[in-house]
């Protein structure tokens, strides 16, 4: 019998051979939705069976007890954030030490990527306390909505009174730094006025990869308790899916590099810089990057103690 299952998640592009069918199973039919944005409420939304969720607050539900759905070990978005830290052209900023005491613009407190940002700061020793942040819209173009998610703390977190850009303050020096996991419109193009902080972000980032042994995640795959209940195996069997749709477009990126002029640099790089299983799910595979953003997430303030595999993933096994 094959099981149906509904999932939500971004548009990412490893995605493409499941949504083809080169990687199909005879006993799981996925029928995928692409959205731009996390779904708000998965664990009460009757319209999907599994979704991309946020690991900080995958963290937080899981704390508080959540039981209408499971995290899977199967980390559908990871990245390094040491290059999601801009700043202006003329900045004289180009180490991430040099951002204490500084005004620091994030998108969203407890975002995973920002929290992991923040944990490449600390390494360099700029803690929360270390500098003033400001939690606002990127541009004009995104919405004013909660970027605090009760996380202010007056003269340390807090939004911008006349809620203005993020962007427009960092062009006016109002802001040091912006802390984003997606660059603006405009940012690639000559002349744009802005850069990463770091000149050589892909060097900071291969020598924490080599200290640390991961590509930190963000997000994961979430399944309803109830699909697993009466189906325990799909966790595995979706895992292996998302797995098995990476190596083939991987594949077939390395054969069909011309989509980009220098993209057979940035596979090559890549290759050889990382372990063939960066990316694999599964509870061991990833064990050391999921008790470091346990105790990340304590150590910024997010969650009231460390939290560990046996919380955030309860009743799986590695």
């Amino acid at each position: 019998m094959t099981v149906t299952l509904r999932i939500a998640t971004r548009d990412w592009d490893y995605l493409t051979p499941l949504l083809l069918r080169d990687v199909v199973s005879d006993r799981l039919e996925l029928q995928i939705t692409r959205v731009a944005t996390l779904l708000a409420s998965f664990s009460t939304t009757e319209e999907f069976d599994a979704a991309e969720l946020s690991f900080s607050r995958h963290a937080s539900a899981m704390t508080q007890g959540e039981a209408n759905y499971v995290g899977l070990p199967c980390f559908i978005m990871r990245g390094f954030r040491h290059r999601c830290v801009i700043t202006r052209e003329a900045s004289p900023l180009e180490r991430l030490s040099q951002l204490k005491g500084k005004r620091i613009g994030v998108t969203g407190w407890r975002d995973s990527g920002n929290t992991w940002t923040r944990a490449a700061l600390r390494r360099e020793g700029v803690g929360v306390e270390d500098a003033f942040w400001i939690a606002g819209r990127l541009t004009a173009q995104h919405p004013i909505v909660d970027r605090l998610d009760g996380f202010g703390r007056p003269g340390l977190i807090e939004t911008d009174p006349a809620e203005r850009p993020m962007m427009e303050m960092l062009a006016k020096g109002d802001l040091d730094a912006v802390f984003t996991p997606f660059m603006p419109d405009g940012f690639f193009a000559r002349g744009s006025g802005f850069r990463p902080l770091l000149r050589d972000f892909r060097g900071a980032e291969c020598a924490y990869y080599d200290d640390v042994g991961y590509v930190p995640a963000h997000h994961l795959l979430g399944v309803k308790t109830a699909i697993l209940r009466e189906h325990p195996w799909i966790a595995d069997e979706l895992s292996s899916l998302v797995d098995e749709s990476q190596r083939v477009w991987t594949a077939k990126r390395r054969k069909y590099a011309e989509t980009s002029p220098f993209v057979l640099e940035e596979l090559l790089f890549a290759g050889r810089s990382l372990a063939p299983d960066w990316n694999d799910s599964g509870l061991e595979q990833n064990a050391r990057m999921i008790a470091d953003f346990g105790v990340e997430l304590h150590q910024q303030g997010i969650l009231p103690k460390p939290v560990g595999v046996e919380t955030l993933f309860p009743g799986l096994k590695a």
